[in-house]
């Protein structure tokens, strides 16, 4: 058949498209008939084929314009056209060539287009495809019959999505844009087209519009998400409907649309989610969802069935992804709870810092010129600063005190090589140096606080599945949290049941994500030993991880090493109240001469002592090791440091366990003890350096002290609640040289005093307080 018709004749040949009309367009209904009455080809609609959408592509082109005179007439005659190949680029408002010559000097825009049909008449030219245009005709010849429909549902596609992205545009009748909707869902759910953009493009449309009509009502809001539902089933939602379904979780978490619409996409993120940093409102819209259902009456029991079901029924999840996305959304949400606080930060402490309690720099008071010498690791309990590391040197420039915390093992090593193997280190420069120390306070809103325990509780859950803790326990090894969540004692509370089920799993990979990934950084094993800024139970949790790891394969020389650098003195804290553990850690310690220095094993030996269990080992031990009684009958230590949080009792315990006469530094900094130990301390006539550094010593045993430790040459009193009525009483020790009471109440007179009557105070430290 030949085009010389007018463009009646053109309008005859064209075919009714697949899909639904628009606005102001037929019905489907009415539109199929009409079609069958002028089409004289057969219709393609339903023949079980798939195709990919094309974006570009070869194929030739021949534009016939309409004729209007006998001679142009003959010029279109089928025997006269000519053929250029193109390739051709099915742009998002219009078909262009890369060659813009010929035919496609310039490009036509999907507007234009009045009709897309498949040419399929006697001695038409094969596999081609007819764009009707104002004023003319496009001839498109592929190279078989499969290419050839793919342009045609191609074509078709991009011509729809233009027309719908212009009307719903610009809306002015929701009741009829509702209507468009479900027929531009219809038209994508029915597409022969297999591709991801088929379902996508309508998604984006719907979103824009949402994005640029915010004045909706509550039911329009779910009328659309009611209507798009059907594609959200295999697709990921884009960006801003996202930020849609979040306002709507948030404002309407009571929403049924949140349970029957959300409830299968937020699974289908969970399970096929490859990366939220690619998309990082997909776990945004999932944090919301599962706080929505946390507003239900029934409240965290629905998130725990959401929960299960995502696990599945059986003891193996089958789908890899679910937990690590899971985690992914916890992290997030708490992260969000700290926000306010990670966002004020101003020259912020570091989290060793925090765990000593100082202040960030911006609030710390002016340094105090005063001549110090560097400080001794060995006399401040390892604990005081609550992490394996301990204080660096004191830097002196132009009289100015910086204390620093050390915050890598590098450093650490290079300390202690400045120390050397002096078994004596100068106690002075420890009980002189103290930072100016303040508990960091962190209060969360109540939104926050809500947020918290709803995603705490979610890592509690994760953590009751067998199969899903080794996996949670090496996401959380490098303790994937702010600092100040840490220093949150609601928050690592709440966490101390993920470490406790750690703890109790029989499995190596599982316990031994309780340890730090790398030397030098802390893990979960150290947060919560004693001392350690999550720990808040004296010990139970350090003691249940230290016996599931000497259990396995950490029963070695390596880890008592690591235990005895880093936490011997929490080991001795819970030997010394009958922890059999410890007391077995403090045993192999001994045997294995873990412990270089004679001190030192004459405490662990006084420890063992001074419980029934720890002494049937200990003589277990020596009925093995002769050398280790010989060592106890050359007398006491002299040096003695006591773990952080020890009692008075624990203190009483200690001493009345063997014979302290030669015991000359004691350091109880950092410790529960008050004045009631002033009646053990008394009893231990060699004493010269004495470290009651935050403590609860108060006047009454500074009284007593006075009395009776007349050799007493140094003494620590920094940040006790010592006033200047015990104050007045030291001025009876003729042989103090070095004494500290920054941050006490004393006052300028009772100052005066001292210096006047103690002729050998060489050393003196009154910063932040009435005399500085």
């Amino acid at each position: 058949m030949d085009f010389t018709g007018g463009s009646g004749g053109a309008g005859d040949l064209r075919q009714i498209e697949e899909s639904k009309p628009l606005l102001g367009e037929m019905s489907a209904t009415e539109g199929s008939k009409m079609g069958a009455a002028r089409c004289r080809r057969p219709l393609l609609h339903c023949n079980g084929m798939r195709y990919k959408l094309l974006q570009e592509g070869d194929i030739q082109v021949c534009v016939i314009r309409h004729p209007r005179t006998f001679l142009s007439k003959i010029l279109s005659s089928k025997f006269l056209r000519r053929w250029e190949p193109h390739h051709l680029t099915l742009a998002d408002n219009s078909l262009v060539s890369a060659t813009p010559t010929g035919y496609m000097e310039n490009s036509i825009s999907y507007s234009a287009i009045e009709d897309v049909q498949l040419l399929s008449w006697e001695n038409a030219p094969k596999y081609c495809l007819q764009l009707t245009i104002p004023g003319g005709t496009v001839l498109l010849q592929a190279a078989n019959s499969y290419l050839r429909d793919q342009w045609f549902h191609s074509l078709q596609w991009k011509k729809k999505i233009y027309k719908y992205k212009k009307v719903l545009s610009n809306p002015s009748r929701w009741e009829v844009v509702l209507k468009e909707i479900r027929t531009l869902v219809d038209m994508a759910l029915t597409s022969p087209l297999q591709d991801d953009s088929i379902h996508q493009a309508p998604l984006e449309i719907v979103s824009k519009l949402l994005s640029e009509n915010t004045n909706l009502t509550t039911q329009d809001h779910e009328s659309i998400i009611v209507a798009i539902a059907p594609l959200l089933e295999n697709n990921h939602p884009p960006p801003d409907l996202c930020e849609f379904f979040c306002k709507h979780c948030r404002e309407r978490p009571r929403s049924m649309v949140v349970i029957e619409v959300f409830t299968p996409v937020v699974q289908r993120i969970l399970k096929h989610n490859m990366d939220f940093g690619k998309c990082p409102r997909l776990r945004l819209f999932t944090q919301e969802y599962i706080l929505a259902l946390n507003e239900l009456n029934a409240g965290m029991e629905v998130v725990k069935k959401f929960i299960h079901s995502m696990h599945g029924p059986t003891g193996q999840c089958p789908h890899p992804r679910v937990l690590p996305n899971l985690v992914a959304v916890c992290l997030a949400a708490i992260y969000s709870c700290y926000e306010e606080f990670i966002n004020s930060r101003d020259n912020s402490p570091s989290l060793k810092e925090i765990r000593n309690g100082c202040q960030q720099q911006c609030d710390r008071k002016p340094n105090l010129p005063l001549r110090l010498l560097h400080t001794s690791p060995d006399l401040v309990s390892q604990e005081a600063s609550m992490t394996e590391s301990r204080l660096k040197s004191v830097i002196v420039t132009s009289n100015e005190i910086h204390v620093e915390v050390e915050r890598n093992n590098t450093a650490n090593q290079k300390m202690t090589a400045n120390v050397g193997n002096d078994s004596e280190p100068n106690l002075i420069d420890c009980l002189m140096v103290s930072p100016t120390c303040s508990t960091m306070s962190i209060e969360l809103s109540t939104q926050a606080d809500r947020i918290l325990g709803c995603y705490v509780e979610i890592l509690k859950m994760l953590s009751d599945y067998d199969d899903w803790r080794p996996a949670l326990a090496s996401l959380l090894q490098p303790i994937p949290f702010p600092k100040e969540a840490l220093a949150h004692e609601k928050f690592t509370k709440e966490l101390k049941y993920v470490i406790q089920r750690f703890a109790e799993d029989p499995r190596q990979e599982v316990h031994s994500c309780l340890l730090s990934v790398r030397a030098g950084k802390d893990g979960w094993f150290q947060l919560y030993s004693p001392g350690g800024v999550a720990c808040d139970d004296d010990g139970e949790l350090f003691a249940s991880m230290v016996h599931i790891l000497m259990g396995s394969c950490y029963k070695t020389k390596k880890f008592l090493l690591s235990l005895a650098e880093n936490k011997l003195g929490p080991c001795m804290l819970l030997a010394l109240r009958g922890n059999q553990t410890m007391v077995e850690i403090l045993c192999l310690m001994l045997e294995y001469n873990i412990i270089d220095n004679n001190d030192t094993q004459l405490q662990i030996i006084s420890t063992l002592e001074s419980t029934d269990v720890g002494k049937r080992m200990y003589e277990q031990l020596c009925d093995r090791q002769r050398e280790l009684k010989e060592l106890q009958r050359k007398g006491g230590p002299t040096r003695l440091t006591l773990p952080s949080k020890s009692t008075d009792a624990d203190l009483a315990r200690l001493l009345s366990s063997g014979s302290f006469g030669n015991l000359e530094n004691l350091s109880l900094a950092f410790t529960n003890v008050t004045s009631a130990c002033a009646e053990h301390l008394i009893k231990l006539p060699s004493l010269k350096q004495l470290n009651l550094w935050s403590t609860q010593f108060g006047d009454a045993g500074l009284r007593l002290l006075s009395e009776h430790l007349t050799m007493l040459q140094v003494l620590n009193l920094c940040e006790t609640p010592v006033t200047d009525a015990g104050l007045l009483a030291l001025s009876s020790m003729k042989s103090l040289c070095s004494l500290n009471m920054n941050s006490t109440k004393l006052s300028a007179d009772t100052y005066e005093d001292l210096k006047a009557k103690l002729p050998n105070l060489k050393e003196v430290d009154v910063r932040y307080t009435e005399a500085w």
